[in-house]
């Protein structure tokens, strides 16, 4: 049977454990013959007064003599770590003012923790007002609470907070519990049933917009004006055609069912899957699919071909009023 390799994290192997309890039974034992691992883990030593033999020594006195090394190493690591951390943020700081004397206006920022310090400076300096939109629908319970404290902060300061999600978020009770709390501290919170994307806009100043399909690789912060002003005026776009989110009202209301099913139709009619659907709106593939079911059912519908065909001539459909209707005007 193979010794113990105890630099690889491995559990004693059966020859060590048999080793060390003939150990502990006899006096003393063969120093040649003591197994590596059981040295390296300071788990047998010498007798002083009888050369080339070796007794069991207990193992807690083992662990005080081969882990204080170990803990010296972590402790020296853990110091150095801080240390770098400590002077990139020094650097990150100057960095930030060259870039601000510059006037620069695009920034693109890789990364969860540079992201993160990028947002955590831009919100620091926001004065009046936050808008955000938020895709995807549901958000971790740590998410969420890390962003009660923030905005918590934002808001004691006089920042108006506005924050678009999806209807999805409306069945999820950790949203619900955190749009009550910052509702109470007077943020506006409303859903859609599509958000265009991630935006954090601050004072209409500056904005924050992923960089490709993983959002949480890399992130654009914008600083020019009209592109600000562009995106500020998507949001307002949106937000007026938003359902108010009302935690206390604990049914969802009909103008969220049936937007959330017009927009599916729609979709089927585009010839969307349901597992495109399902990214647009924030819910899961299988919602999705409910949603179809039963619109086939009231129907009559036996294939999505059939559905497709049914919807298009069946005058459910009405025109997206976000989209052109190829009309002149």
């Amino acid at each position: 049977m193979a010794f113990c390799d105890t630099s690889q994290g491995q559990t004693a192997c059966e020859a060590a454990l048999d080793q060390y309890r003939r150990a502990l039974a006899e006096p003393s034992l063969i120093a040649e013959s003591a197994l590596p691992c059981l040295r390296e883990l300071g788990l047998v030593a010498e007798i002083p007064d009888n050369p080339g033999t070796f007794r069991a020594v207990p193992p807690t006195a083992a662990a005080a003599a081969v882990l204080a090394p170990l803990q010296r190493q972590i402790r020296e690591t853990r110091e150095k770590e801080y240390a770098v951390e400590t002077a990139l943020n020094s650097f990150e700081s100057v960095y930030a003012e060259h870039r601000r004397q510059r006037g620069e206006l695009f920034t693109e920022h890789h990364g969860s923790r540079n992201i993160g310090n990028a947002l955590e400076e831009a919100l620091s300096r926001c004065r009046t007002e936050l808008i955000t939109a938020q895709p995807g629908g549901r958000r971790s319970p740590e998410t969420l609470a890390a962003a009660l404290e923030r905005d918590g902060a934002l808001l004691a300061r006089g920042v108006r907070q506005r924050t678009l999600y999806q209807h999805a978020v409306r069945a999820h009770p950790p949203t619900l519990a955190y749009v009550e709390q910052v509702a109470g501290l007077g943020a506006e919170v409303r859903t859609v049933a599509e958000v265009f994307e991630r935006l954090i806009v601050c004072d209409r100043d500056v904005a924050f917009v992923p960089v490709g399909e993983d959002r949480g690789r890399a992130a654009l912060e914008i600083r020019h004006p009209a592109v600000v002003r562009i995106l500020v005026r998507a949001f307002e776009q949106v937000w007026a055609q938003a359902t108010p989110f009302d935690p206390a009202t604990t049914a969802r209301p009909d103008i969220v069912l049936s937007e959330v099913q017009l927009t599916i139709v729609r979709a089927i009619v585009d010839g969307q899957t349901d597992e495109t659907i399902a990214r647009r709106l924030g819910v899961s593939r299988r919602t999705v699919g409910d949603h179809v079911r039963r619109i086939s059912e009231g129907l009559g519908s036996h294939s999505r071909a059939q559905l497709g065909y049914l919807l298009a001539t069946s005058g459910l459909v009405t025109p997206d009023p976000g989209q052109p209707d190829g009309e002149p005007s």
